[in-house]
């Protein structure tokens, strides 16, 4: 198994394991203000984390795509009518998507 296997397979682990940790927290943690105040912004990193993945190429040069800009104005746009988590990463994606394919 190459390396490559190895650290697919450790990260969806990993995954599964913070899923479950997730799961198995009590509702009395979930609902304090200051978990509810993290939980708001986790959008926020999670798209700025995949635009940040985006601009470099796999030589580490910096590049800057209209097409992925489009794609996190799209999210923004859906961060600022309140759309869930799982809506705004689908919006995002789903235009960058639509414009690397028609360009």
């Amino acid at each position: 198994m190459t390396g490559l296997w190895v650290g697919l397979l450790v990260a969806a682990f990993g995954g599964y394991l913070l899923k479950l940790a997730g799961l198995s927290l009590p509702e009395s943690v979930l609902n304090r203000p200051r978990v509810q105040r993290i939980a708001a912004f986790l959008p926020v990193a999670m798209l700025s984390a995949l635009v940040a993945v985006q601009l470099f190429d796999g030589g580490g040069r910096y590049t800057l795509d209209w097409r992925t800009l489009a794609g996190v104005a799209a999210g923004v746009a859906a961060l600022l009518l309140r759309r869930g988590f799982l809506v705004v990463f689908l919006v995002a994606i789903a235009v960058t998507a639509l414009l690397r394919l028609l360009t």
